[in-house]
């Protein structure tokens, strides 16, 4: 299926990707291969080609980058991960800024801190008081901020691009020989690889081994149309600080540049993740979703009541377990790694961990041990 179709199905952020590759004949063979244009797949072939710029380094992407998670994100920025601090993590905000800091990517990055909302009192006074099942409330603020998604996979790419990489799009890996050289075939061309980093997320988990340890699902989200400023006020949002809910069922939001307020909420549970490919938020359990989400905004506040609608849209999500992410080597390779499964903690998360990965691919840094890892 293209990315047009799936593209369309999964209806239309409000971010833009602005990057097209440059043309080149797909190699045959190379020092590092990287399965998966999303944030992970491009930090690691930009850090693979900026930390080794005489190895030969490609990554292939099924569909366009982004097509997958990363593209329809909602852009909430997140320290940790969803299963916490977990050992050897380090400082996820600061790594991250850092990346974009020395990629020369500008993306609207803010972070102002996060708050969590909840149905009980607040221990300061709240700018924020909705009516959600309850009165909702400001009880917490953690580290965190928004950045503009279409502008992070644009900029990874043209550094990756910038530094040396070859970058393949609508170039389906559609089998791996795990051998030495691994051999990917790639659009039906066998591609021989020394190292290969599987950064598919919530597609082809039997490609990333990852089909028995983790669930692929879809989350939804909604773009309000612009606010002026005393309607963000009214609704607590000067600060323009982003939110999310405690209690279930959950929801978060924040702010776009232009006033628009973006909300997300709900999964659609798949039985294998093919069913992503055929997903349709114009239909079925999606959409009825969606008009949940619509009916749960226009009653948190008056000002929101009879607030126009501008975009709608969905992206995959890989849950494991435990939430924690699979950061590892692939159970039949020493010599290929695999990442995903950020749980909805992946804006930030992937492209931190995506220079992690670059760096255990070159052997200058040890992967992690963590739980399902």
């Amino acid at each position: 299926m293209s990315a047009t179709r799936i593209a369309k199905n999964w209806g239309v952020p409000p971010w833009r990707i602005d990057f097209h590759p440059a043309s080149h004949a797909i190699p045959d063979d190379l020092d590092f291969a990287v399965v998966g244009g999303g944030f992970a797949g491009l930090s690691a072939a930009a850090w693979l080609a900026k930390l080794a710029p005489g190895k030969s380094i490609a990554l292939f992407e099924a569909e366009s980058f982004g097509a997958g998670a990363s593209g329809h994100t909602g852009g909430l920025v997140l320290a940790e991960s969803a299963a916490g601090d977990l050992p050897g993590l380090g400082d996820v905000l600061h790594g991250y800024q850092e990346i974009l800091q020395q990629l020369k990517i500008s993306c609207d990055l803010a972070i102002s801190g996060v708050w969590e909302v909840a149905r009980r009192e607040s221990p300061t006074p709240s700018p924020i008081s909705w009516s959600d099942s309850g009165e909702v409330r400001i009880v917490k603020e953690i580290p965190g901020g928004t950045v503009d998604p279409g502008k992070v996979l644009s900029g990874l790419a043209l550094a990756a691009q910038s530094h040396g990489a070859l970058l393949f799009e609508n170039a389906r890996v559609d089998d791996v020989q795990f051998q030495q050289p691994l051999g990917l075939n790639v659009n039906g061309k066998l591609v021989h690889a020394q190292k290969v980093l599987f950064a598919t997320n919530a597609q082809s988990l039997e490609l990333a081994a990852l089909d028995e340890i983790a669930e692929a699902n879809f989350t939804l989200a909604i773009a309000t149309e612009p606010l002026n400023l005393a309607q963000l006020q009214q609704l607590g949002f000067a600060s323009r600080k982003p939110f999310y809910t405690v209690d279930m069922p959950y929801l978060w939001g924040r702010l776009a540049g232009d006033g628009q307020i973006i909300f997300g909420s709900g999964l659609v549970h798949t039985q294998d993740w093919r069913e992503l490919t055929i997903l349709d938020i114009s239909r079925g359990e999606a959409a009825e979703r969606i008009a949940t989400i619509e009916k749960r905004i226009h009653g948190l506040h008056p000002v929101l009541e009879n607030i126009r609608f501008t975009h709608r849209w969905g992206g995959p999500i890989l849950f494991t377990e435990d939430m924690a992410p699979v950061f590892a080597r692939h159970p039949r390779s020493d010599d290929a790694i695999v990442l995903g499964a950020f749980s909805g903690h992946g804006v930030a998360l992937s492209v931190y961990l995506g220079r992690w990965a670059a760096q255990a691919l070159l052997a200058q840094r040890e992967l992690p041990t963590w739980p399902g890892s």
